[in-house]
């Protein structure tokens, strides 16, 4: 009976290749939790300064994810390599149900980037004009956002520089003598913003260069989600086939 386990026991279905490939996978994994957590933190350090001027959770709510995904990762490779090293099958089936779980999370967040790229463009014309026209100046979060996108772009108002014409700010505050922000400036400087001559201001909107650079990052985004939930496959896979192995060792097949 031994000598049958023996040679049941060797090839590309024995336990010792199992467990190889195992933490070989475990690896890979990983890196991915690796690459979602960097892509998590770039994306709050770089692009979360716009998340006001966007008005909709989807884009924060993605890169969040990206970092609960990360971070679970981590966690789960580790319960994955314990069941490999000890044989230990409810270790490997738990370490299996969680890749499941991690590969639909995975799913949703490139779902969830690629939808929301193609809403980009109405709910920046719908929201970004409202935004400056109505809220600049009153809230420190937005008008911060709205300068830096102004100097990131070199850009001024939504559509163009005419639409702070008509904002809150320069109705309410009478001691301005300006006509656009100094953000809007091609020199910023304090009080350039007094004349909207095209040698003094940027004249094109910013809401198609903003655009622009959020659906570049949702790409990516969704590209990374979609692309590496597919490795939780093989995991799912090779986790299953070891702990089935383990069984049939301790059963004696």
């Amino acid at each position: 009976m031994a000598p049958r386990n023996r040679r049941a026991d060797n090839g590309c279905c024995s336990l010792l290749f199992l467990r190889y490939v195992l933490f070989v996978f475990n690896v890979l994994f990983w890196a991915t939790g690796l690459a979602f957590l960097i892509m998590g933190i770039w994306t709050i350090v770089n692009k979360h300064r716009y998340v006001s001027l966007l008005g909709n959770n989807t884009y924060p709510a993605t890169t969040f994810l990206f970092l609960a995904i990360g971070t679970i990762i981590i966690f789960v490779g580790i319960l994955g390599c314990l069941g490999t090293v000890k044989d230990n099958r409810c270790c490997l089936v738990s370490y299996a149900f969680l890749l499941l779980v991690i590969f639909l999370l995975e799913a949703v967040a490139g779902v969830l980037a690629y939808m929301y790229e193609g809403a980009i463009r109405e709910e920046l014309t719908r929201n970004l004009n409202h935004t400056i026209i109505n809220n600049y100046n009153f809230y420190n979060s937005i008008t911060d956002a709205v300068n830096d996108m102004q100097k990131e772009f070199k850009c001024c108002g939504a559509g163009s520089y005419k639409d702070w014409h008509y904002s809150r700010w320069l109705k309410m505050d009478t001691a301005t003598e300006n006509v656009v922000p100094d953000s809007c400036c091609i020199s910023p400087m304090l009080r350039c913003g007094k004349s909207d001559s095209p040698s003094n201001i940027y004249w094109k909107g910013c809401s198609p260069r903003l655009e622009e650079s959020v659906k570049k990052h949702l790409i990516l985004i969704g590209g990374i989600g979609l692309g590496l939930c597919c490795v939780q496959i093989f995991g799912i896979i090779f986790a299953c086939c070891l702990a089935r192995k383990i069984k049939e060792s301790k059963e004696g097949y």
